[in-house]
């Protein structure tokens, strides 16, 4: 598996330079004059941990949720009040954990947020179905959020079961979206679980589209190391065509893919947390993704909060780019949204893709991944579900190693992932 994603990344790069975090970090993090900046917070609490999530989660607590927030609301006037002026960001999105679990504190968050940035676009967070009340919907609206997303999972008790969510009543929370709406409700759902057929899937879709949501988000079933599970996957080629069945379902019913994974009612304002050119991170386990570093904060609670009360950013590992690098990561990502453009990659870059990876480029198109459009190469549906297949190989030997070492380590001394 490793073998896949290192020759990948030594054919991109042209270097067989590994990517190497060390604990070194810019205290200074210069992003006053970045472009198209994003905002991330994380917010790492749930009312109970579900085994298959990945994510930095513990179990809610009210002292540590207050203790957190506080300290959280530091870290952002500690980098915020490093620019001179307010600095114009597109987005914020409130990613956990389960972030609704604060509702009653996101106003005062996002106080802190706009004493230093101005949102030019949308303010978005992740709900659980249990925290979409009316009451909850009414606070986050009138705290300035604009845009949800619910991780339904599945509308099937079956289903539920099987990733140990329980059983849901659905009424009011339709009840509630009906009641307060948003500028886009997005509902996330989970794919290749054991047995499901396209009839599951479409039922899924149906009913969100009918109950208030104009997005889904439909994602497969991704293990990781440090996770466990109850049952057995779905074969790879039973995936393949339920995905392109999936997609095919999409298209006939009018929905818009704007991402790999989501597909929206046309008009709707595209919703993601992850295709965003560059952005800031606050909270424990949130990233930060700049020019010429990423870096990524301590997972651990405790450590997270000590570092700010010393006045500290709370920087666990960073990598520093190489130029090759820092384009692999930029076309990694934009290629999520089943598009590349040459032209903003030779506006972020100052080169032309086509010199860059013209031969990558004419082999994906002549393999059937992709098509040219103008400036555009826009990726096929047997594109995507290759990119599902190398998204997979590049979770399990990047991501899952790098959380799995964050999980046991507040502070790394360093990590290589050749």
């Amino acid at each position: 598996m490793s073998l896949i994603t290192s020759m990948t990344r030594i054919w991109l790069t042209r270097s067989f330079r590994p990517f190497q975090f060390t604990s070194a970090f810019d205290h200074a993090l210069a992003y006053q004059n970045t472009e198209k900046l994003g905002l991330y917070i994380h917010i790492p609490f749930c009312r109970s941990l579900c085994t298959f999530c990945p994510y930095c989660k513990v179990v809610y607590q009210e002292t540590l949720a207050g203790e957190y927030v506080r300290a959280l609301k530091r870290e952002i006037a500690m980098v915020g009040s490093r620019s001179a002026v307010r600095k114009k960001v597109t987005s914020l999105y409130f990613g956990g954990g389960t972030p609704a679990l604060l509702a009653n504190e996101i106003a005062g968050i996002l106080e802190t947020v706009n004493r230093y940035f101005e949102i030019t676009e949308s303010v978005g967070l992740e709900l659980h179905p249990a925290d979409v009340t009316e009451q909850n919907l009414r606070l986050l609206k009138d705290a300035g959020v604009t845009r949800i997303s619910i991780g339904i999972q599945s509308f099937s008790d079956n289903y539920l079961e099987i990733l140990g969510r329980g059983t849901l009543h659905w009424a009011p929370m339709f009840s509630a979206l009906n009641a307060v709406p948003f500028e886009t409700v997005s509902m996330d759902f989970i794919f290749a679980l054991p047995g499901q057929t396209l009839e599951s899937v479409k039922q899924d879709i149906d009913t969100a589209f009918s109950n208030g949501a104009n997005h889904v988000a439909i994602y497969p079933f991704i293990d990781f190391t440090y996770t466990s599970r109850k049952f057995k996957k779905m074969p790879e080629p039973e995936k393949k065509k339920l995905l392109a069945d999936i997609l095919a379902y999409c298209a006939q019913r009018g929905y818009v893919r704007d991402s790999i994974w989501t597909f929206a009612k046309p008009g709707t304002p595209k919703y993601s947390s992850m295709t965003r050119e560059n952005f800031l991170g606050f909270g424990c386990s949130a990233t930060t993704l700049l020019r010429d570093q990423f870096k990524i904060n301590t997972f651990s609670i405790p450590d997270y909060i000590a570092r700010i009360d010393g006045d500290t950013l709370p920087t666990a590992l960073t990598l520093k780019f190489t130029v090759r690098q820092r384009m692999i990561y930029y076309l990694f990502w934009t290629a999520y949204t089943t598009a590349v453009d040459a032209d903003a990659f030779a506006a972020f870059f100052g080169k032309e893709l086509e010199r860059c990876y013209g031969a990558e480029l004419l082999l994906a198109r002549m393999l059937g991944f992709a098509r040219k459009d103008g400036s555009r190469y826009v990726m096929t549906s047997r594109g995507s579900y290759y990119y599902h297949y190398f998204e997979n190989y590049y979770t399990l030997s990047y991501i899952d190693q790098m959380w799995n070492l964050m999980r046991n380590q507040a502070f790394p001394a360093e990590l290589i992932i050749r």
